[in-house]
Parts: C-alpha cells; structure tokens; sequence
C-alpha cells in the first residue's frame, strides 16, 4: 500500500489541500479540497473549516493510507512549534498563540506521532519547485512570489539556505532596501496600486483592474520588470542560482514585462533560465508534503523565534 500525504496551502481567502504520493512524487488531484474562508473571523471560525477540509481528504484518501500533513503556512509564526503568532498583518489574528498542530490533533482525531509540519508558504513554493517543478534539474535556485507580498527563497540541493554570505538575512529579500523604502513596496501588488493612483483619478484594487482601466497599465509593466532585474540580479550572482522561477499571481502578466527584466539581467552580467512556474498554487502543496518526510524535514535550517 503506497503511503500518502497531505499537502496543504493556507492563503488569505481559502485553504486547499491534496494528496501527494511521495514515492513517485506524484499530485494525486483527484483527492483535492479547497475551501474559501474569511482570514478575519473568528478562531473557531477559521479552525473549523481547515479542520473540515482536512477531515473531508482523509476520508477520500482512507485515514490508514496517511503518513503525515505539511502546511505551507504564512507568518508571523512559529514553524517548528506549530503555533500560530498571526499580529499586523491583517489576516489569522484571531489564531494569535494558539497551538495548531495541537489543535488539529484534537479536533481530526490523529495520533499525535502523525507528523503535522509547517514552513513558510515561500519557502514550500521554493522547495516544491526545486523537488517537482521548473528547477528540479538545478542544484542551486531562486524562487519568488510576487502578489500581495514579495517572497523569496534560496535553494540548495533541495534546501532552503537561510543564513550565510551568500543570501539575505533568512532568505528573504522583501524587507532589503529599495528606492525610498524597501523590496516589499516596489515588487507587489501594491506599487502597481500606489502608481496608478498618482496618475488617475479612479482607484484599483489589484493588477487586474489595472489592465483593465488604465491605458498606461503596459508602461508600468515595463518600469517594474526593469527594476525587478536590477534588484535581483547582485543577488543571482552571488548565489551562483542555476535559474530563477516566478510564481505569484502577477507572474500571469509576465509577459508584459518579461523583455525589460531579461534585459535588465542580461546587462547585470546574469545569464540563467527564468521559468514561470507552472504548478502555481500546487508547487507549495508539493513543498508542504515534502515537510512529511524525515530525512528532509531533518535536513531543513529553522529560524529561531518566530517567522515571517
């Protein structure tokens, strides 16, 4: 009987969870729940439907098929402790100090040897991408999501590297200076939001509305594409990354600035392969499961304290 293990993405509207069989590293969609939800409510609220969609794929899957959950978990939280510090951030604030591994074990009804793992959503894309996507066949990679956020992570040889000369402080670039503020505020949802709004009157709310209000949505598109190479490219060389894979929901508009940030690499003295990735939301449920297995999971550089 092949072991099976449940990968879960926590986003700030839904929670989506699959079946991977490790062995043959394959996404079992057919065993797939997804759930939207308000980030906001309450507790019990929030605990009740991600207890239910975990509940609903364990009954499809067959509770002894079962090896372990990993969760590609957002922050402020604590990954190896399980708990929850959810606070300025506008999401999960109602979960601040609760214990989730515990929790889950209560409410499904698990052996606590189950392993229940988390890291950071960044992170999970990264490895999901390094373990069945775009960089499977590179040693050395970089993953970004651009959206709400900026995320990154640095990969070597499947792990994330989070500290030494060679990555920013835990891997992170969005909070690394930039313009007049930091990474966060330039390559996210938000500058395309903040830059629309110094030049027209009608406010949007994201990248789609942009295109579809403002003539000049494609030069904004090229200005960030240039900045995005410039600001990636002292970081590709120092790591030495094999290739770059975008994923995030502005990734969908790259071909509205995939020339200027070629360019911008290119005159930066970087040439490696950029991927759109092409498992999107399913390369961080790979990343989740992976969580479930020892040898790796043993493997992995955790932040002390609590993380983003």
């Amino acid at each position: 009987m092949n072991k099976m293990v449940i990968g879960v993405d926590i986003g700030g509207s839904h929670i989506t969870c699959m079946g991977i069989e490790p062995a043959g590293r394959l996404f079992l969609e057919d065993y797939t729940t997804r759930y939207d939800l308000d980030c906001q409510s309450s507790a019990e609220s929030i605990l009740g439907i991600w207890t239910r969609a975990i509940s609903d794929l364990i009954s499809m899957i067959g509770a002894a098929k079962l090896s372990g959950i990993g969760f590609a978990m957002p922050g402020p939280f604590d990954y190896p402790g399980g708990i929850a510090w959810f606070k300025g951030v506008q999401k999960y604030e109602s979960l601040y100090g609760v214990d989730i591994r515990k929790e889950l074990i209560r409410r499904l009804g698990l052996l606590p040897s189950l392993p229940i793992r988390f890291l950071n959503d960044a992170s999970c894309f990264a490895i999901g991408e390094a373990w069945m996507g775009m960089a499977s066949g590179f040693s050395r990679s970089i993953s970004i999501t651009l959206g709400t956020g900026f995320g990154s992570a640095f990969i070597a040889d499947g792990i994330p590297v989070v500290s030494g000369p060679l990555v920013p402080e835990s891997g992170c670039v969005y909070h690394l200076p930039y313009g007049n503020s930091i990474a966060d505020d330039h390559f996210s949802t938000r500058w395309f939001v903040h830059r629309h709004d110094e030049s027209c009157e009608k406010e949007v709310k994201g990248v789609k509305e942009l295109l579809e209000q403002d003539p000049c949505a494609k030069t904004k598109f090229l200005e960030f594409g240039e900045n995005l190479g410039t600001f990636l490219s002292p970081w590709i060389r120092k790591f030495e990354a094999g290739c770059l894979v975008i994923g995030g929901n502005i990734a969908r508009s790259f071909s509205l600035f995939e020339v200027p940030m070629l360019k911008s690499l290119e005159n930066a003295g970087c040439h490696i392969p950029v991927f759109i990735s092409e498992l999107g939301e399913k390369a961080a449920i790979a990343g989740a499961a992976r969580l479930c297995d020892d040898s790796f999971y043993n493997r992995l550089p955790f932040i002390s304290g609590i993380s983003k």
